[in-house]
């Protein structure tokens, strides 16, 4: 999606090697044109879907303009947090590392807002080495839900979480594909 890389191009910022920010647009302030047009390039790239599965908080937005252009289907998001109101025996569980955050996060949803009947998406803001992905494929498999891709606005794919997806038989949509980020250099696949 040349739109995608465009925007990298105009806002994005190298931290480093292994980190590119991109806050003004994605996960800290939101353009929402921008994620409107993301929303409908996945759902345009997916087969049909019953349920978007993302985790809080950044995937939440492009979660809800992918469900939104699928006709407005429910959007489950797995809680990082824990709540005097969830009840963990009702759930599934995953154990996700943050890249960025360097922390590992017990992420939960709720039983019986994810089923064996569902088709799920899962939809987050980035894609590195994987960790995210790889917990909400293993709550959706844990519900017996099928899952009919991973979107993810920008991948990192010199990190390696497009090839374990891919690895399991997942189907992998990207807006950009970066595949290094060398030297303040930003190269796109």
């Amino acid at each position: 999606m040349r739109f995608v890389e465009d925007k990298i191009k105009e806002s994005g910022i190298v931290v480093s090697n292994n980190i590119l920010k991109v806050d003004s647009f994605l996960n800290h302030q939101i353009d929402t044109e921008f994620a409107i047009r993301i929303g409908k390039e996945f759902a345009d790239s997916v087969d049909d879907f019953t349920k978007v599965l993302t985790i809080e908080t950044s995937g939440v937005a492009f979660a809800l303009t992918t469900a939104m252009a699928n006709g407005n289907v429910p959007i489950v998001f797995a809680k990082k947090s824990k709540s005097a109101i969830v009840d963990s025996l009702n759930c599934y569980h995953a154990s996700i590392k943050s890249f960025t955050r360097d922390i590992v996060s017990d992420v939960t949803v709720n039983k019986k807002y994810l089923s064996n009947e569902d088709k799920v998406v899962i939809v987050d803001d980035f894609l590195a080495e994987g960790n995210a992905a790889l917990g909400l494929i293993s709550i959706a498999r844990q519900a017996g839900a099928t899952i009919v891709g991973v979107c993810a606005v920008v991948n990192k794919t010199f990190q390696g979480g497009e090839k374990k997806i891919n690895d399991l038989g997942i189907k992998v949509v990207s807006g950009a594909k970066i595949s290094s980020i060398d030297g303040g250099e930003i190269k796109f696949e």
